[in-house]
């Protein structure tokens, strides 16, 4: 019994704090914990397990929907969807961890599943690398579709040369596995300061890399509009700007939904133990359902902001040759195949 109690609590403090900065926090506050303690009871918040799982879930399906989706289109088998496509992926790792980690919660708090000390902090390990990994490829590729968007912008006639497909998988490839690797060496070294000061330099690089290519499209674009006379390539600027404003849209919902995250990041580097700080570290909590619900807006976004994604995810939804047969399922992804 006591070895349940001790495993449920391992496992409830990694909702209110991720084991990375858990464990920095605790070597930087070892002196204030009577005051930490005391502020944390004022301002703590809790929420419910139940409400982590069940917003997971949605994402996860959400996130599952988009990339079939876009497999199964044809039309969208394109640089930027692919990474689009990547995006879902990313967010897919963000709620495929909080559910597997909030399952666990819930089976060791009912008694139904007994787990050691050492298998909980491989699963932790796990859990982090994923969220680790989400955030990087995350904020990456919304870097490569800014890029995306601005090459499609500004060398409209040359894009197809540019970024071909090939050139799109390699980026894809290169993301993932930086992203990994990176992901795998912060959970190495999570003792030490670097590895917050990666994290939160890295978001701000992207952003203001982001940034750029936006002032330099919306405020160009116009003027670059002028020199496209043909009917077809006038259309073909304005899709592009469409892709470039879904864009600003889902960085916008990032910032908002993972700012708190990084905020909580740089206030454990500059004021871990003053009370302000103690205070906001005890929203924890808030912070992971925001990033849960970045995961879970994102495909929303995009299937508002594309007619021919939207359309496609409705024949996922109400297809009537989606059954319990695998060969139905696979000419409704593969209608091609079956033609």
């Amino acid at each position: 019994m006591t070895d349940n109690t001790s495993q449920h609590n391992f496992l409830m403090h990694h909702h209110m704090e991720l084991s990375t900065l858990t464990m920095y926090s605790e070597n930087s506050t070892t002196n204030n914990t009577s005051a930490r303690e005391q502020n944390s009871t004022t301002c703590s918040l809790r929420i419910p397990q139940e409400l982590f799982l069940t917003l997971g879930l949605i994402s996860l399906v959400e996130n599952i929907l988009v990339v079939l989706a876009i497999i199964k289109n044809r039309n969208l088998h394109s640089p930027m969807y692919y990474f689009i496509c990547c995006l879902a992926v990313s967010d897919m790792l963000v709620s495929v961890a909080n559910v597997v980690e909030t399952i666990v919660m819930l089976l060791t708090e009912h008694g139904l599943l007994v787990v050691t000390p050492e298998m909980l902090r491989h699963l932790d390990n796990v859990i982090d690398i994923m969220n680790c990994s989400s955030v990087v490829s995350s904020l990456s590729f919304l870097c490569t579709i800014a890029a995306d968007r601005y090459i499609t912008i500004f060398y409209a006639l040359r894009y197809h040369s540019i970024m071909t497909t090939q050139r799109a998988v390699t980026i894809i490839a290169m993301v993932w596995l930086t992203s990994i690797t990176a992901s795998i060496l912060f959970i190495v070294y999570h003792s030490h300061t670097a590895v917050i000061v990666c994290l939160v330099t890295f978001f701000c690089i992207t952003l203001v890399f982001t940034a750029v290519l936006y002032m330099h499209m919306f405020i160009l674009a116009h003027v670059h509009s002028r020199r496209i006379m043909a009917i077809y390539k006038s259309r073909r600027q304005g899709t592009s700007m469409k892709g470039a404003i879904t864009l600003t849209i889902l960085l916008g919902v990032f910032i908002l939904c993972w700012g708190p995250f990084f905020l909580h990041l740089i206030l454990i580097l500059t004021c871990p133990t003053t009370p302000f700080c103690t205070c906001f570290f005890s929203y924890f909590n808030l912070f992971l359902i925001l990033i849960i619900c970045n995961s879970l807006i994102d495909p929303l976004i995009y299937a508002y902001r594309s007619q021919e994604l939207r359309k496609t995810l409705k024949e996922l939804l109400f297809c009537s040759c989606v059954t319990f047969r695998c060969d139905s399922i696979l000419e409704c992804l593969f209608p091609w195949k079956f033609t």
